[in-house]
């Protein structure tokens, strides 16, 4: 029998610091004092537990899906590494999230929880004379199935799951002594890119993106230092990475975009996940754009409040010069709607409401919301004569009274309340 009370501690304590009260310690996750259906700590300590026998050694073997971190503590020093479960295998859906679109918080837990991260301190500009490490850790992103790693740590692999609101999440963690990495072929496509030195970043990424290279996978190329003109490559913290490629590819579609017919219609599209419900506004006017956040008192990122806290972003046709306050979903999904302008060349205006109810426990990554906002976009539109007719319907699928969308919303309130010569629609 092994002892986990010391595990358990380590976690509450880590979750409990970082928390406005003492709520944690007063429950220890059997009173729901905090109001959560489940109890966010208790679910990471589970699946800790489950992977501690398998890690309790200072060497780890298995499969990488292939999967690296680049972290951002430190910059312009900062660790990167393999990322490895303790098994073999086709575990490529580990780090797939485009893969994950039908899975529970519980099942993501489960097996995030057993990617052990390796860490190797580097500058960002040793991407250009990488020690041994730094080449592995570079194939490794390149490589187009599972390839076999075997890793020695300079201690045991510690620590709880890690999560935040861009990248996925990932377990245990210790400094690499060293790591091999075997039995791999390098993804074609994202090999050409790499030694195409006097290829912009950008342009690797439209490129990449256009040859059907998943997202996932140019944002890993691009975070260990693989895209890029030769000498301007570095590397780039894995969260940084993802909101560069949705914002790189979200505005390279917008220069087509912003010159297409207008659509005909008012349209609303829906999807959920996660205990997320998202509603998709699309108006015939020209390009503009505002994600608006609604987050339920006991959710990931309101777990104290007695309130629901409504917070987003927008841009109008010339776009914003200002990073996004709430983040790099504001980026993922401004790509998933542009997916579907570019693919029936058409522009809009669009507005996205998201309600994150009490089920949403934990931050899994940007990826749920650029997966979610495409789910939507496949699914058949409601359409509607009028701006009103469309907010009636949204006022069915979301919770939130629809005045307080409206007040929360620029481009809605813009488009309610503006009146133009030019304007062809009706609002009721």
């Amino acid at each position: 029998m092994v002892d986990n009370s010391s595990l358990f501690e380590e976690i509450l304590s880590q979750d409990n610091a970082a928390s406005p009260s003492a709520r944690c310690v007063l429950c220890k996750g059997s009173r729901m004092l905090c109001g959560k259906d489940r109890c966010s700590v208790v679910a990471r300590f589970y699946s800790a537990s489950r992977i501690r026998q398998q890690i309790d050694r200072t060497d780890i073997d298995g499969a990488s899906p292939p999967s690296v971190f680049v972290g951002r503590f430190g910059y312009p020093r900062v660790a990167i590494g393999p990322m490895i479960p303790p098994y073999h295998g086709d575990t490529s859906m580990m780090d797939t999230p485009e893969r994950w679109s039908h899975l529970t918080i519980d099942d993501i837990i489960d097996f995030r929880s057993t990617m052990v991260r390796g860490m190797h301190t580097v500058k960002v500009h040793d991407v250009e004379n990488p020690d041994r490490l730094v080449v592995r850790t570079r194939d490794l992103a390149l490589a187009r199935t599972p390839p076999d790693v075997f890793a020695e740590f300079e201690r045991k692999p510690f620590g709880k799951l890690t999560v935040n609101d861009n990248a996925e999440p990932f377990g245990p963690s210790a400094p690499l002594r060293k790591f091999d990495v075997s039995n791999y072929k390098f993804d074609t496509r994202l090999e050409k890119a790499y030694f195409d030195t006097d290829l912009k970043a950008r342009d690797a990424m439209v490129s990449l993106y256009g040859n059907g290279t998943l997202v996932s996978q140019i944002q890993r190329a691009f975070s260990v230092g693989a895209l890029g003109i030769g000498k301007k490559r570095k590397f780039v913290p894995t969260r940084w990475s993802i909101t560069a490629v949705d914002s790189n590819l979200g505005l390279h579609m917008l220069e087509t975009t912003k010159t297409l017919p207008v659509i005909n219609e008012f349209r609303v599209y829906e999807s959920r996940s996660l205990d997320n419900r998202y509603t998709v506004i699309m108006m015939p006017t020209s390009w503009k754009y505002e994600l608006i956040e609604a987050w339920y008192p006991r959710t990931a990122w309101n777990p104290y409040g007695n309130r629901i806290a409504i917070m987003g972003d927008h841009e109008f046709y010339d776009g914003r010069t200002t990073y996004a306050s709430i983040g790099g979903c504001y980026y993922s999904a401004r790509l998933a709607v542009n997916e579907l302008l570019q693919r029936e060349r058409r522009q809009a205006g669009v507005v996205i409401l998201r309600e994150a109810h009490p089920g949403y426990i934990l931050p899994v990554g940007v990826w749920s919301v650029r997966e979610t906002v495409r789910a939507a976009m496949r699914s058949k539109p409601k359409r509607f004569p009028a701006l009103n007719d469309a907010l009636a319907h949204v006022s069915t699928v979301l919770d939130i009274p629809m005045s307080r969308w409206i007040k929360n919303s620029a481009i809605l309130k813009d488009a309610l309340y503006q009146k133009r010569i030019d304007q062809p629609w009706g609002l009721s």
